[in-house]
This record gives structure tokens, C-alpha cells and sequence, in this order.
């Protein structure tokens, strides 16, 4: 099945393009299209209501730009308001939810840490998923000021440290062997996190398995880019420096007002 259209992604900033890059490795011949929605980041503060809003437009402007399947690459989003997004309109939606799954399956501790927004950790779809796993302790903690950090460039500052080591050391003290990143900005601070955790624990987020995914439904309902020439866009509405940071990418970056 052939369907040249673009892949659709947003997320309410630059997080979510560790998972277009993850797509992207999976599925280079796919043309997609990227909104970071940096000027109303972070969701994971905003109510349910605004979260849905701000999902609705979004898609709506990837469906003016003929998307054919929307990759939600924002947990706070997915686990807030991808069940109205597929009641509204009739195309897939693929969403990103903590991976707990697989560190409560390989666990020795059966302790494990999720490090997450407010917005995720306070969703109806998280805490029926924890359900799932009552035999396990679930540490949460919400990560304050890690997405604005960095949305504003400062991955690698003092503070950011300082903030994860004090989100991060209480989970350590309680003997979690994994980590899971709630959030599709967190993988880029996967390098500070690994410099405080001990080297036993496992770090695991999404990407791969979304990637994954988008694979599966592209291939059983919307069908697979045939062109010989793809393109990738990648759109934010507030300064695009920090993007262009991320993905060493100048061309394809463009700031629009949506």
C-alpha cells in the first residue's frame, strides 16, 4: 500500500523530536512534518481541558498539511487527550505512554523510579496503567523545571544537575534497578542522569517502541512513502535557535505562528 503523504508529530516543545529521530532512523523514506508547540510549553502544568484544546489545534494543523497518520510524541498529551483526538477524527493517532511495562517485567528490585510531568503522573490512562502493576513499587516524581530548562537551551547547566540529582537520589536510596522517562524531552538528558545514577541502573524511554509502531500502522492501514524524495519540516511558533541546537539542522526550521 503506497501513501506518499507526511508523518504528523507534535509535542509542546522540542522533546518530542527524540522521537521523530527515532521514526526517523526506522523509516527514513518517510516525509513528516514536526510542530513543537514551545509557546505553550510545558503541558504537564496546564488542566486536561487546555491540553485537549492545544492537541486540537495542533492536528488540525497537520491535517491541513495532509497528514495521514499523527505520531502524539508528548506524554502529557497522550495520556490527556488521545482519546478525544481519536473519537474527533477518523485517522490514527499513535501516543506515547511511560514504558513500564518492561522495566516492572525485567526488575530485580521490583522497585522502579518514573520521573514524569504533573500532567502524566495525575492522568486517568497513567494510573490505570499502575493498576496493572501492584506488586511492584512505583516511585513517581515529577520533574519541575526540567522541560522549561530545556526548552531554554540548558541541558547541561548547573542547575539542571542539581535539580536531577535531587529528583533522582531519593529513588537511589530507595534501590530502584530502573528508570523510566515519562516525558519525550527527558531522553536529552539521559548523559546528566547517567553521570548520577549508579551504572546497575537501567534507563529506559519510548522512542523505539513508537517508532516501532508507526512502522506496524503504516504498514496494515495508511500505507508506506514510495517517492524517491523525502522531506522532514519542522515548524515551532517562538525562537528556533534551541531547535536547530538539537537537531543540527538549520534548512528545515521554520518559526509559524499556529
Amino acid at each position: 500500500m503506497t501513501n506518499n503523504n507526511p508523518i504528523g508529530l507534535f509535542d509542546s516543545g522540542i522533546g518530542g523530536t527524540s522521537i521523530w529521530t527515532k521514526i526517523h532512523q526506522l523509516l527514513p523514506n518517510e516525509h513528516t512534518i514536526y510542530l513543537a508547540d514551545s509557546k505553550n510549553a510545558p503541558y504537564g502544568q496546564k488542566s486536561k481541558e487546555e491540553i485537549i484544546n492545544l492537541s486540537i489545534k495542533n492536528t488540525e494543523y497537520l491535517l491541513n498539511q495532509n497528514a495521514k497518520l499523527i505520531v502524539v510524541a508528548c506524554n502529557t498529551a497522550t495520556t490527556n487527550a488521545i482519546k478525544e483526538l481519536r473519537a474527533k477524527y477518523d485517522i490514527p493517532f499513535i501516543g506515547i505512554e511511560p514504558a513500564l511495562k518492561p522495566a516492572v517485567t525485567n526488575s530485580k528490585t521490583q522497585i522502579i523510579g518514573i520521573l514524569a510531568t504533573k500532567g502524566t503522573l495525575n492522568s486517568e490512562l497513567f494510573n490505570k496503567a499502575l493498576k496493572l502493576y501492584q506488586d511492584t513499587t512505583i516511585i513517581e516524581q515529577i520533574g519541575y523545571g526540567l522541560v522549561q530548562l530545556i526548552e531554554n537551551g540548558d541541558i547541561n547547566s548547573p542547575k539542571m544537575f542539581e535539580l536531577l540529582k535531587s529528583y533522582l537520589n531519593p529513588m537511589i536510596e530507595a534501590n530502584i534497578d530502573y528508570l523510566v522517562l515519562g516525558c519525550s524531552h527527558y531522553p536529552y538528558l539521559i548523559p546528566q542522569i547517567k553521570k548520577i545514577l549508579p551504572p546497575h541502573i537501567k534507563i529506559i524511554d519510548s522512542g523505539e517502541a513508537v517508532a516501532k509502531q508507526t512502522l506496524n500502522v503504516l504498514n496494515k492501514k495508511t500505507g508506506l512513502n514510495t517517492s524517491e524524495k523525502t522531506f522532514n519540516e519542522f515548524y515551532t511558533n517562538t525562537d528556533p535557535s534551541v531547535l536547530s541546537e538539537i537537531l543540527n539542522k538549520e534548512d528545515s526550521i521554520q518559526q509559524k505562528d499556529f
